[in-house]
Protein backbone atom coordinates (compact mmCIF):
# COMPACT_ATOMS: atom_id res chain seq x y z
CA UNK A 1 0.00 0.00 0.00
CA UNK A 2 3.08 2.44 1.01
CA UNK A 3 4.74 1.08 -2.72
CA UNK A 4 0.82 2.06 -4.58
CA UNK A 5 0.95 5.33 -2.27
CA UNK A 6 4.13 6.39 -3.05
CA UNK A 7 3.90 5.96 -7.34
CA UNK A 8 0.66 8.07 -7.03
CA UNK A 9 2.66 10.65 -5.79
CA UNK A 10 5.44 10.64 -8.68
CA UNK A 11 5.21 13.81 -11.06
CA UNK A 12 4.29 11.53 -13.98
CA UNK A 13 4.33 14.97 -16.08
CA UNK A 14 8.10 14.87 -15.33
CA UNK A 15 8.20 10.86 -16.58
CA UNK A 16 6.62 12.22 -19.86
CA UNK A 17 8.92 14.74 -20.73
CA UNK A 18 11.44 12.38 -20.58
CA UNK A 19 9.53 9.69 -22.67
CA UNK A 20 9.46 12.19 -25.18
CA UNK A 21 13.07 13.24 -24.98
CA UNK A 22 14.05 9.40 -25.31
CA UNK A 23 12.16 9.18 -28.38
CA UNK A 24 13.39 12.05 -30.37
CA UNK A 25 16.73 11.15 -29.09
CA UNK A 26 16.43 7.69 -30.30
CA UNK A 27 15.63 8.85 -33.71
CA UNK A 28 18.15 12.01 -33.72
CA UNK A 29 21.10 9.31 -32.45
CA UNK A 30 19.97 7.19 -35.19
CA UNK A 31 20.17 9.76 -38.19
CA UNK A 32 23.43 11.14 -36.97
CA UNK A 33 25.22 7.41 -36.97
CA UNK A 34 23.24 5.80 -39.80
CA UNK A 35 25.84 5.04 -42.64
CA UNK A 36 29.05 5.36 -40.31
CA UNK A 37 31.03 2.93 -38.25
CA UNK A 38 29.07 3.72 -35.31
CA UNK A 39 25.95 2.28 -36.74
CA UNK A 40 23.69 0.64 -33.87
CA UNK A 41 24.39 3.29 -31.50
CA UNK A 42 20.97 4.38 -31.14
CA UNK A 43 20.19 0.58 -29.36
CA UNK A 44 22.60 1.11 -27.20
CA UNK A 45 21.06 4.85 -26.58
CA UNK A 46 17.92 3.21 -26.00
CA UNK A 47 19.02 0.40 -23.90
CA UNK A 48 20.74 2.67 -21.77
CA UNK A 49 17.68 5.21 -21.59
CA UNK A 50 15.47 1.86 -20.45
CA UNK A 51 18.19 1.59 -17.39
CA UNK A 52 17.81 4.97 -17.06
CA UNK A 53 13.62 4.86 -16.39
CA UNK A 54 14.41 1.86 -14.31
CA UNK A 55 17.09 3.88 -12.03
CA UNK A 56 14.72 6.72 -11.81
CA UNK A 57 11.92 4.80 -10.11
CA UNK A 58 13.93 3.20 -7.80
CA UNK A 59 16.01 6.71 -6.65
CA UNK A 60 11.93 8.12 -6.80
CA UNK A 61 11.23 5.29 -4.62
CA UNK A 62 14.03 6.11 -1.87
CA UNK A 63 13.47 8.54 0.44
CA UNK A 64 16.39 11.51 -0.54
CA UNK A 65 16.91 12.47 3.40
CA UNK A 66 18.61 9.09 3.66
CA UNK A 67 21.27 9.75 0.91
CA UNK A 68 21.58 13.03 2.00
CA UNK A 69 22.39 11.60 5.65
CA UNK A 70 24.76 9.34 4.02
CA UNK A 71 26.51 11.93 1.52
CA UNK A 72 30.00 11.92 3.26
CA UNK A 73 29.99 8.68 2.02
CA UNK A 74 29.10 9.44 -1.50
CA UNK A 75 31.41 12.35 -1.46
CA UNK A 76 34.11 10.34 -0.18
CA UNK A 77 33.89 7.40 -2.85
CA UNK A 78 33.52 9.81 -5.36
CA UNK A 79 36.35 11.95 -4.91
CA UNK A 80 38.49 8.06 -4.53
CA UNK A 81 37.45 7.32 -7.86
CA UNK A 82 38.39 10.48 -9.90
CA UNK A 83 41.49 10.07 -8.02
CA UNK A 84 41.54 5.74 -9.56
CA UNK A 85 40.85 6.81 -12.40
CA UNK A 86 43.57 9.32 -12.97
CA UNK A 87 45.96 6.82 -12.25
CA UNK A 88 44.44 3.37 -13.74
CA UNK A 89 41.68 4.78 -16.19
CA UNK A 90 41.91 4.80 -19.63
CA UNK A 91 42.60 7.99 -22.21
CA UNK A 92 39.46 8.91 -24.74
CA UNK A 93 39.49 11.88 -26.74
CA UNK A 94 42.86 13.37 -24.92
CA UNK A 95 41.23 12.85 -21.43
CA UNK A 96 42.24 10.05 -18.38
CA UNK A 97 38.58 10.35 -17.29
CA UNK A 98 37.08 6.54 -17.75
CA UNK A 99 37.07 3.53 -16.71
CA UNK A 100 36.35 0.45 -19.14
CA UNK A 101 34.04 -2.46 -17.88
CA UNK A 102 35.77 -5.81 -18.92
CA UNK A 103 33.80 -8.36 -21.51
CA UNK A 104 31.60 -5.44 -22.46
CA UNK A 105 34.05 -2.99 -23.23
CA UNK A 106 31.49 -0.59 -21.81
CA UNK A 107 33.03 3.11 -20.38
CA UNK A 108 32.23 5.04 -17.05
CA UNK A 109 33.24 8.15 -15.99
CA UNK A 110 33.24 8.91 -12.46
CA UNK A 111 33.35 12.83 -13.53
CA UNK A 112 29.87 12.11 -13.97
CA UNK A 113 28.72 10.75 -10.94
CA UNK A 114 30.87 13.05 -8.71
CA UNK A 115 28.35 16.03 -10.11
CA UNK A 116 25.05 14.61 -8.00
CA UNK A 117 27.65 13.32 -5.40
CA UNK A 118 29.08 17.15 -4.83
CA UNK A 119 25.19 17.85 -4.92
CA UNK A 120 24.37 16.08 -2.09
CA UNK A 121 27.27 17.06 0.16
CA UNK A 122 26.45 20.57 -0.46
CA UNK A 123 22.95 20.17 0.19
CA UNK A 124 24.33 18.45 3.29
CA UNK A 125 25.88 21.24 5.11
CA UNK A 126 23.72 23.87 3.80
CA UNK A 127 21.08 22.31 4.95
CA UNK A 128 22.09 22.63 8.71
CA UNK A 129 22.49 26.52 8.33
CA UNK A 130 18.16 26.38 8.25
CA UNK A 131 18.88 29.73 6.50
CA UNK A 132 20.21 31.29 8.12
CA UNK A 133 23.14 34.05 5.79
CA UNK A 134 25.81 32.05 5.45
CA UNK A 135 29.02 33.15 6.92
CA UNK A 136 32.34 33.63 4.66
CA UNK A 137 34.86 31.56 6.67
CA UNK A 138 32.51 29.07 8.63
CA UNK A 139 30.43 28.28 5.36
CA UNK A 140 31.72 29.98 2.01
CA UNK A 141 34.86 28.82 1.92
CA UNK A 142 34.53 25.25 4.03
CA UNK A 143 31.59 24.65 0.89
CA UNK A 144 34.34 26.07 -1.34
CA UNK A 145 36.68 23.56 -0.62
CA UNK A 146 34.30 20.50 -0.49
CA UNK A 147 33.60 21.29 -4.56
CA UNK A 148 37.53 22.22 -4.85
CA UNK A 149 38.91 18.80 -4.47
CA UNK A 150 37.03 16.95 -7.30
CA UNK A 151 37.51 20.44 -9.50
CA UNK A 152 41.14 19.81 -8.91
CA UNK A 153 41.11 15.82 -10.04
CA UNK A 154 38.75 16.34 -12.93
CA UNK A 155 40.90 19.39 -14.52
CA UNK A 156 44.01 17.81 -14.34
CA UNK A 157 42.70 14.68 -16.43
CA UNK A 158 41.81 17.08 -18.26
CA UNK A 159 38.12 17.35 -18.48
CA UNK A 160 37.51 21.33 -18.19
CA UNK A 161 33.41 20.79 -19.92
CA UNK A 162 32.91 18.71 -16.18
CA UNK A 163 35.15 20.91 -13.48
CA UNK A 164 33.00 23.84 -14.63
CA UNK A 165 30.03 22.34 -13.79
CA UNK A 166 31.33 21.67 -10.37
CA UNK A 167 31.77 25.11 -10.30
CA UNK A 168 28.17 26.31 -11.69
CA UNK A 169 26.41 24.00 -9.05
CA UNK A 170 28.18 25.50 -6.10
CA UNK A 171 27.50 28.82 -7.73
CA UNK A 172 23.56 28.14 -7.95
CA UNK A 173 23.54 26.01 -4.66
CA UNK A 174 25.15 29.01 -2.79
CA UNK A 175 22.90 31.43 -4.27
CA UNK A 176 19.60 29.72 -3.10
CA UNK A 177 21.00 29.40 0.52
CA UNK A 178 20.96 32.74 1.77
CA UNK A 179 24.70 33.93 0.56
CA UNK A 180 25.46 37.57 1.12
CA UNK A 181 25.36 40.12 -1.59
CA UNK A 182 29.20 41.09 -0.53
CA UNK A 183 30.41 37.76 -0.86
CA UNK A 184 28.79 37.61 -4.81
CA UNK A 185 30.76 40.86 -5.43
CA UNK A 186 33.70 39.40 -3.81
CA UNK A 187 33.49 35.94 -6.09
CA UNK A 188 32.28 37.92 -8.80
CA UNK A 189 35.80 40.24 -8.38
CA UNK A 190 38.06 37.11 -7.76
CA UNK A 191 36.60 35.43 -11.12
CA UNK A 192 36.83 38.26 -13.37
CA UNK A 193 40.78 38.36 -11.57
CA UNK A 194 40.98 34.88 -12.66
CA UNK A 195 39.92 35.14 -16.20
CA UNK A 196 42.00 38.23 -16.48
CA UNK A 197 44.70 36.64 -15.16
CA UNK A 198 43.97 33.27 -16.93
CA UNK A 199 44.24 35.43 -20.55
CA UNK A 200 47.53 37.45 -19.12
CA UNK A 201 49.29 34.26 -18.64
CA UNK A 202 48.20 32.88 -22.15
CA UNK A 203 49.14 35.53 -23.93
CA UNK A 204 52.56 35.94 -22.39
CA UNK A 205 52.92 32.26 -22.08
CA UNK A 206 51.69 31.04 -24.83
CA UNK A 207 54.15 28.48 -26.16
CA UNK A 208 55.03 27.11 -23.07
CA UNK A 209 51.89 26.17 -21.98
CA UNK A 210 50.91 24.71 -25.29
CA UNK A 211 53.73 22.34 -24.88
CA UNK A 212 52.81 21.48 -21.44
CA UNK A 213 49.41 20.64 -23.16
CA UNK A 214 50.25 18.79 -25.78
CA UNK A 215 52.85 16.64 -23.33
CA UNK A 216 49.53 15.68 -21.62
CA UNK A 217 47.82 14.65 -24.23
CA UNK A 218 45.64 17.78 -24.47
CA UNK A 219 46.63 20.07 -27.49
CA UNK A 220 43.37 20.34 -28.75
CA UNK A 221 42.72 22.71 -25.73
CA UNK A 222 44.62 25.13 -26.52
CA UNK A 223 43.23 25.45 -30.35
CA UNK A 224 40.26 25.95 -28.68
CA UNK A 225 41.14 28.97 -26.72
CA UNK A 226 43.36 30.25 -29.47
CA UNK A 227 39.90 30.25 -31.60
CA UNK A 228 37.99 31.83 -29.10
CA UNK A 229 40.26 34.07 -27.62
CA UNK A 230 41.60 35.15 -30.94
CA UNK A 231 38.86 34.73 -33.73
CA UNK A 232 41.05 37.05 -36.14
CA UNK A 233 44.56 35.06 -35.99
CA UNK A 234 42.66 31.37 -36.00
CA UNK A 235 43.49 29.66 -39.09
CA UNK A 236 40.83 27.36 -40.74
CA UNK A 237 41.36 24.32 -39.07
CA UNK A 238 41.64 25.85 -36.00
CA UNK A 239 37.82 26.93 -36.04
CA UNK A 240 36.69 24.29 -38.45
CA UNK A 241 34.01 22.32 -36.40
CA UNK A 242 32.73 25.72 -35.56
CA UNK A 243 32.63 26.89 -38.78
CA UNK A 244 31.10 24.13 -40.20
CA UNK A 245 28.66 23.54 -37.09
CA UNK A 246 27.25 27.08 -37.91
CA UNK A 247 26.74 26.68 -41.26
CA UNK A 248 25.30 23.47 -40.59
CA UNK A 249 22.36 24.84 -38.12
CA UNK A 250 22.20 27.87 -40.06
CA UNK A 251 21.31 26.30 -43.46
CA UNK A 252 18.40 24.37 -41.27
CA UNK A 253 16.68 27.51 -41.99
CA UNK A 254 12.96 27.70 -40.42
CA UNK A 255 12.30 23.99 -41.23
CA UNK A 256 15.36 21.84 -41.78
CA UNK A 257 16.56 20.00 -44.40
CA UNK A 258 14.37 17.00 -43.47
CA UNK A 259 14.99 13.83 -40.97
CA UNK A 260 18.22 12.16 -42.26
CA UNK A 261 18.62 14.64 -45.35
CA UNK A 262 21.48 16.56 -43.18
CA UNK A 263 24.29 17.50 -45.98
CA UNK A 264 26.78 18.44 -43.03
CA UNK A 265 25.77 15.47 -41.03
CA UNK A 266 26.27 13.01 -43.07
CA UNK A 267 29.29 13.94 -44.57
CA UNK A 268 31.89 13.72 -41.74
CA UNK A 269 32.00 17.46 -41.60
CA UNK A 270 30.86 18.16 -38.25
CA UNK A 271 32.65 15.21 -35.87
CA UNK A 272 30.62 13.73 -32.91
CA UNK A 273 27.16 14.16 -33.94
CA UNK A 274 26.05 11.48 -32.34
CA UNK A 275 27.37 13.19 -28.45
CA UNK A 276 28.29 16.35 -28.10
CA UNK A 277 27.01 18.29 -31.61
CA UNK A 278 24.22 16.53 -31.61
CA UNK A 279 22.83 19.44 -31.14
CA UNK A 280 23.93 20.20 -34.81
CA UNK A 281 21.87 17.57 -36.26
CA UNK A 282 18.39 18.85 -34.51
CA UNK A 283 19.46 22.41 -36.76
CA UNK A 284 19.95 21.02 -39.54
CA UNK A 285 17.41 18.54 -40.02
CA UNK A 286 14.46 19.99 -38.14
CA UNK A 287 15.26 23.83 -38.17
CA UNK A 288 14.37 26.52 -36.22
CA UNK A 289 11.48 25.12 -35.05
CA UNK A 290 12.98 21.44 -34.32
CA UNK A 291 15.64 23.05 -32.06
CA UNK A 292 12.42 25.57 -30.07
CA UNK A 293 10.60 22.07 -29.65
CA UNK A 294 13.32 20.73 -27.68
CA UNK A 295 13.84 23.91 -25.51
CA UNK A 296 10.21 23.88 -25.00
CA UNK A 297 10.73 20.40 -23.94
CA UNK A 298 13.54 21.38 -22.00
CA UNK A 299 11.74 24.63 -20.15
CA UNK A 300 8.84 22.23 -19.27
CA UNK A 301 11.50 19.83 -17.47
CA UNK A 302 13.18 23.02 -15.74
CA UNK A 303 9.69 24.15 -14.46
CA UNK A 304 8.29 20.84 -13.20
CA UNK A 305 11.78 20.76 -11.13
CA UNK A 306 11.85 24.60 -10.04
CA UNK A 307 7.98 23.47 -8.63
CA UNK A 308 9.25 20.44 -7.05
CA UNK A 309 11.52 22.70 -5.31
CA UNK A 310 9.50 25.56 -4.14
CA UNK A 311 7.12 22.74 -2.69
CA UNK A 312 9.45 21.32 -0.75
CA UNK A 313 9.20 21.28 3.15
CA UNK A 314 12.97 21.13 3.73
CA UNK A 315 15.75 23.08 3.03
CA UNK A 316 17.81 20.28 1.91
CA UNK A 317 15.56 18.98 -0.83
CA UNK A 318 15.25 22.03 -2.43
CA UNK A 319 19.02 22.78 -1.96
CA UNK A 320 19.16 19.22 -3.89
CA UNK A 321 16.68 20.64 -6.75
CA UNK A 322 18.26 23.62 -7.10
CA UNK A 323 21.93 21.80 -7.60
CA UNK A 324 20.01 19.81 -10.26
CA UNK A 325 18.71 22.34 -11.98
CA UNK A 326 21.70 24.38 -12.06
CA UNK A 327 23.89 21.23 -13.84
CA UNK A 328 20.90 21.10 -16.47
CA UNK A 329 20.78 24.79 -17.20
CA UNK A 330 24.34 25.53 -17.68
CA UNK A 331 24.73 21.80 -19.78
CA UNK A 332 22.04 23.04 -22.25
CA UNK A 333 23.22 26.75 -23.05
CA UNK A 334 27.18 26.01 -22.83
CA UNK A 335 26.29 22.81 -25.48
CA UNK A 336 23.76 24.95 -27.62
CA UNK A 337 25.91 28.03 -27.22
CA UNK A 338 29.41 26.52 -28.57
CA UNK A 339 27.70 25.09 -31.49
CA UNK A 340 26.05 28.53 -32.43
CA UNK A 341 29.36 30.20 -31.94
CA UNK A 342 29.22 32.11 -28.74
CA UNK A 343 30.75 30.06 -26.79
CA UNK A 344 33.83 27.96 -26.86
CA UNK A 345 34.23 24.53 -27.23
CA UNK A 346 34.16 21.95 -24.40
CA UNK A 347 33.29 18.31 -23.48
CA UNK A 348 30.07 18.91 -22.47
CA UNK A 349 26.97 17.04 -24.04
CA UNK A 350 23.38 17.97 -24.12
CA UNK A 351 21.29 16.32 -21.32
CA UNK A 352 19.08 13.23 -22.07
CA UNK A 353 19.51 14.01 -26.15
CA UNK A 354 23.22 13.09 -26.60
CA UNK A 355 24.44 9.33 -26.47
CA UNK A 356 26.40 8.68 -23.48
CA UNK A 357 25.69 6.02 -21.06
CA UNK A 358 27.57 7.53 -17.88
CA UNK A 359 25.64 11.19 -18.39
CA UNK A 360 22.55 9.62 -19.41
CA UNK A 361 22.32 7.56 -16.33
CA UNK A 362 23.33 10.44 -14.37
CA UNK A 363 20.58 12.56 -15.42
CA UNK A 364 18.54 10.17 -14.68
CA UNK A 365 19.20 9.56 -11.08
CA UNK A 366 19.56 12.84 -10.48
CA UNK A 367 15.59 13.47 -11.63
CA UNK A 368 14.73 10.48 -9.77
CA UNK A 369 16.33 12.10 -6.94
CA UNK A 370 14.00 15.29 -7.27
CA UNK A 371 11.03 12.95 -7.72
CA UNK A 372 11.91 11.11 -4.37
CA UNK A 373 11.62 14.75 -2.86
CA UNK A 374 8.03 15.10 -4.02
CA UNK A 375 7.47 11.74 -3.18
CA UNK A 376 8.88 11.84 0.53
CA UNK A 377 7.82 15.54 1.22
CA UNK A 378 5.82 14.84 4.03
CA UNK A 379 7.39 11.28 5.35
CA UNK A 380 10.10 12.05 7.65
CA UNK A 381 13.29 9.28 7.47
CA UNK A 382 11.75 7.79 10.52
CA UNK A 383 8.66 6.68 8.38
CA UNK A 384 10.95 4.49 6.27
CA UNK A 385 13.18 2.99 8.50
CA UNK A 386 10.61 1.81 10.55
Amino acid sequence: MMLLNKLKRIDWAIVGILFVLMAASTFIVYSAVHGTRFEGTHVRHLFFYGLGFFVLLGASLVNYRLLIKYSTVFYVLGVGSLVAVYFFGAVINGARGWFIIPGIEQSVQPAEFAKLFIILMVAYVLARKAGEPLQLLRDVIPVGLIVFIPFVWVVIQPDLGNAIIYVVILVGMLWIANVKYLHVLLGIAIAAGGVYGGMQLIDAYHDPIERFLEGQGADHWMDRIDAFLYPEQATANDTWQIDNSVMAIGSGALFGEGYMQGTSVHTGRVPYTYSDSIFVVVGEEFGFMGASALLLLYFLLIYRLILISIQSGEAGGSYVIIGIVSMFVFQIFQNIGMFIGILPLTGITLPFVSYGGSSLLINMLSVGLALSIRVHADQPLEDDMN
